[in-house]
């Protein structure tokens, strides 16, 4: 599997090292089908979770990518937000047999691999719920691939009633192969050949560039107006030509909407601008989690974005609380707002 996945790498122009390399030789020995001899042998030190847990950019995501991809069996990859919305809306729609029993069941018939991206626990009702749901799709037999900045001990640090998330800690651990990938640089910073669509400081020069960039990109575009309702919840796309779409960050993220929300604008967006991302402090900390999960859902949807802000985004300040999970949104915004130049004319 190691030669497959170096010319996986060679083909999409993907950097590697060796650490990948020991971490791809594991997941080829998980994955892999075992013998019914060897089934019975080890049946008790029977491993159903590979948790790969690094700091941003190392390539955690595409190689779990790549192994995705070589499953052959029926599987399932999805944001880990997205994944607790369908199970919420599982049990909110199934009004008879709403039970996590039921959910769990469902997923068992269809698939034989979940891979569950960005994996991060940041609310009590998520945390409450995980141990049992865990437990339950272990004894379903399912194999799970998990990708995350946060090591299992540190799940759900200095969460509320954190001691009743602990089982569930005890839960992923025993049932897990965790390892840690490390590289000495975010490769996402690293690429060179790229167009930056970064304006910085907030003031009318920037705002008149980026306005200027936006009229080019959606000259001989028609210009729409897109009503979207989320479970009760109304927002509205006022700039949006074919894709292409402009806001204002306090649009996005200073009003109550979340993961289901922003999945829902990403349906329908190719190129997003977001205008005045301010320094962030513990004033706006709760905008700059709406912030963190808008990125990592418009990462998930590979959304191409331009963006102004207050300052060089290697100096954008974040609050104490989200200061981990910020370092993967800046590393995702070099890379949401750079490609390759060929690749861009694509997307325009």
């Amino acid at each position: 599997m190691t030669s497959v996945f170096l010319n996986y790498c060679r083909k999409n122009k993907f950097e590697k090292n060796k650490n990948q390399i020991k971490i791809v030789e594991l997941l080829d020995n998980f994955l892999k089908p075992k013998k019914s001899l060897l089934k019975k042998l080890f049946k008790k030190e029977k491993k159903l979770c590979f948790y790969l847990y690094g700091g941003v950019g190392v390539g955690k995501t595409m190689i779990l990518n790549f192994f995705y991809e070589q499953f052959k069996k029926p599987k399932l990859r999805s944001h880990f937000n997205e994944f607790m919305i369908n199970f919420h809306d599982f049990r909110n729609i199934n009004k008879k047999d709403k039970s996590i029993e039921s959910f769990v069941k469902e997923l068992g018939k269809k698939y034989d691999l979940l891979y569950l991206d960005e994996f991060q626990v940041t609310n009590i009702v998520d945390a409450m719920i995980l141990g049992k749901l865990f437990d339950l799709i272990f004894k379903e037999d399912l194999k799970v691939l998990i990708s995350t900045n946060i090591k299992i001990d540190d799940l759900y640090k200095d969460g509320l009633q954190r001691e009743q998330f602990l089982p569930f800690i005890s839960i992923i651990k025993k049932n897990s192969i965790q390892k840690e990938l490390k590289i000495n640089e975010d490769y996402r910073k690293s690429k060179s050949g790229k167009l930056d669509r970064i304006f910085y400081p907030i003031n009318e020069k920037t705002s008149f560039k980026i306005n200027k960039f936006f009229r080019r990109l959606t000259k001989n575009k028609k210009k729409d107006q897109i009503d979207l309702e989320i479970k009760g919840r109304k927002f509205k796309i006022v700039e949006f030509y074919e894709g292409f779409a402009n806001f204002d960050f306090q649009d996005l993220c200073n009003r109550n909407l979340g993961a289901e929300d922003y999945i829902k604008i990403a349906e329908y967006c190719k190129f997003v601008v977001i205008k005045n991302i301010p320094n962030f402090t513990e004033i706006n900390s709760n905008q700059q989690n709406r912030f963190i999960t808008l990125i990592d859902i418009f990462y998930d949807k590979n959304i191409l974005l331009m963006i102004s802000l207050a300052s060089n985004l290697n100096n954008l300040s974040s609050s104490k609380k989200h200061m981990a999970p910020f370092q993967r949104t800046l590393s995702r915004l070099h890379e949401l707002t750079s490609i390759e130049e060929s690749k861009f004319s694509e997307v325009v």
